[in-house]
């Protein structure tokens, strides 16, 4: 009797343990909660799109009370992210440990290899986001045409922008131009080829409309060229898109959503989706988020956000 009262004892604690690692529990209403802190990593230095839309969604579950459990963000951009990503996939509270992750963060991943989406839990897509050329005011170049005058002339031309989407939309661009006159030199984030372009270490820089609109705003960098089928809004609506140049457009609107650990439980899945459907409908979200930093809303849950993933990685890994 008492051997059975110890092993009983014993199996009970093992569960109470297990839960605990996993980050949730399921309180007296029955309902699935989160335990401890929540850990939100970012695969990308502060400053940068990731990271804006991280604290955006930390905020606003907080503040709406979507979720009573604190958020830690953690920015870890070692090994082009890698080192992120292997951390969130092998989490032991990994009912609450999250990733930022975009189609970007996506290529970046196949190329480093060693991870791929069966190493994670995909969850929801929030947001797209598309890109644009960058040069710098003071540069020497102040239209995307003038740009390609240079090229014909025999000019070489350093482009920075990350490893991720901004690479991958500038592959596109090349091939459309049908141009080696272009060098890409990788920064770890947009904010840092921001940065290069200011210093005129760069003269083109690719970046999504969010990290770069106070320096349009401010007149330190001109929009030369959206890369997209159709022109943006304002501030950036004075950039022709490639075929306002006589070729054929280019874009790659880049997906911006959450994954996680890859041992989340089931539970944890549906309520961290649910958790960010109520963030999409909320005013925050929709006038101070996707509006200001020109996003389309593009909500899907685990299932149809696991499709577009793989599908996506199907791509990247047939262009590894």
């Amino acid at each position: 009797m008492k051997k059975n009262l110890i092993l009983t004892v014993l199996v009970f604690l093992l569960a109470a343990v297990a839960v605990f690692a996993q980050g949730g529990k399921e309180a007296d209403d029955g309902q699935f909660h989160i335990s401890g802190n929540v850990d939100f990593y970012v695969s990308s230095s502060a400053g940068g799109g990731s990271d804006i839309i991280t604290r955006t969604l930390t905020d606003i579950a907080s503040k709406k009370g979507f979720v009573d459990a604190p958020f830690v963000v953690y920015n870890q951009p070692d090994g082009n992210g890698q080192i992120s990503r292997r951390t969130v996939s092998t989490a032991r509270n990994a009912d609450s440990t999250l990733l930022c992750f975009s189609s970007g963060d996506l290529t970046a991943m196949i190329q480093n290899g060693g991870l791929t989406l069966d190493d994670f839990r995909p969850l929801v897509i929030l947001a797209a986001d598309k890109h644009l050329c960058f040069v710098n005011a003071n540069g020497k170049y102040k239209s995307f045409q003038e740009i390609l005058d240079a090229v014909a002339a025999g000019q070489k031309i350093n482009v920075g922008g990350t490893m991720s989407d901004e690479r991958v939309v500038f592959n596109m661009l090349c091939d459309e131009l049908g141009t080696d006159a272009f060098t890409y030199i990788t920064y770890g984030s947009a904010s840092e080829s921001i940065a290069a372009l200011l210093g005129n270490h760069v003269d083109i820089a690719i970046s999504k409309p969010a990290a770069a609109s106070q320096y349009v705003l401010s007149g330190d960098i001109i929009p030369v060229l959206a890369l997209s089928t159709t022109r943006f809004t304002a501030p950036f609506d004075a950039a022709p898109t490639l075929s306002e140049l006589g070729y054929n457009d280019v874009e790659y609107p880049m997906w911006r959503g959450v994954i996680g650990a890859k041992n989340m439980s089931d539970e944890a899945v549906a309520y961290w989706a649910d958790v960010f459907k109520k963030i999409s409908e909320t005013e925050e979200w929709q006038n101070d988020y996707l509006a200001k930093n020109l996003l389309v809303s593009q909500y899907m849950g685990p299932e149809e956000a696991s499709a577009v993933m793989y599908e996506a990685q199907a791509a990247a890994q047939a262009q590894n």
